[in-house]
């Protein structure tokens, strides 16, 4: 799943290719991807681009007095073509969601794999418009996330410490792969109570957070749309590495898998060298 430092990525590269240039055609070519009717998709045609903003894992791009927005979800991407096919495509059951076709050729592609759906475009007047931009807390590279406002955060919290930084109410933009790689670093297992965070442990987690998401920024700085993905993968320290070593102690990286996603950790990093059980509600082995 594209997570903040690839959609900031996604963000920085439209901001470069597509600001100025004016929408030919808009195609929506899977039967669920458009998820707003008022106004509709066809008022973004003959609009020139603007700027692109990023709402967490939201993309924004100005067209007239119009926004497009869309959310990847688990599977989606975007392709950048610089020359797109004269015969337009046909709605179907390949990858293919929505095409934007720009004056002058090329255009993009909106993508999505796999059989579960969940790629979603919007048009809106205003970014806020969309039920999931709307609800989104902060952004940890705003300036205003400070150590402060994170232990803030995570006072009361009731709720393991990985579920709240994938909570998108409650932090915007982090996911399965970042909450993995900012609690490896942090030293903290994914099971800890939030609000058991002393201010010390709370300080701590609040620079791995930081440090996790800028560095990934700056490694997709400039990278090509299409090689993002790749990037994400070789740099994980502990996410998708099970049964590898940790970079940092040696351990056996391991797994805990739920119905529909798993997450990884070191036992000699985060849980004090105690194995976490492989079962949906999972609590450290006895």
């Amino acid at each position: 799943m594209p997570e903040l430092p690839e959609v900031e990525a996604l963000r920085e590269f439209l901001d470069a290719h597509l600001t100025g240039r004016v929408v030919e055609r808009v195609l929506p070519l899977a039967v669920n991807v458009l998820k707003t009717y008022d106004p509709p998709l066809t008022l973004l045609e003959g609009g020139t681009a603007g700027a692109t903003a990023r709402y967490g894992k939201f993309l924004a791009v100005r067209i007239g007095e119009l926004y497009l927005v869309t959310h990847l979800a688990r599977a989606g991407w975007l392709r950048w073509q610089d020359a797109l096919p004269a015969q337009p495509p046909r709605p179907g059951k390949g990858p293919l969601a929505l095409r934007v076709v720009l004056e002058g050729g090329g255009g993009f592609d909106l993508t999505e794999a796999g059989t579960q759906k969940r790629l979603a475009v919007y048009v809106v007047r205003d970014p806020g418009d969309v039920p999931g931009i709307a609800r989104l807390g902060p952004d940890p590279l705003d300036a205003s996330f400070d150590r402060e406002a994170f232990t803030a955060l995570l006072a009361g919290e009731r709720r393991q410490i990985k579920g709240v930084l994938r909570d998108q109410s409650v932090i915007a933009g982090i996911g399965n792969a970042y909450s993995d790689e900012i609690l490896h670093r942090a030293r903290v297992s994914p099971f800890k109570l939030a609000a058991s965070f002393d201010a010390e442990q709370a300080g701590r987690l609040h620079e791995a957070v930081e440090e996790t998401l800028r560095e990934a920024v700056e490694r997709a700085h400039g990278v090509a749309a299409g090689s993002l993905k790749a990037e994400k993968k070789s740099a994980m320290r502990v996410h998708g590495r099970e049964g590898e070593p940790c970079p940092v102690c040696g351990d056996t990286v391991r797994s805990v898998s739920f119905a529909d996603s798993s997450l990884q950790y070191c036992p000699t990093c985060q849980t004090g060298g105690k194995p976490l059980a492989d079962r949906r509600l999972s609590r450290l082995l006895k």
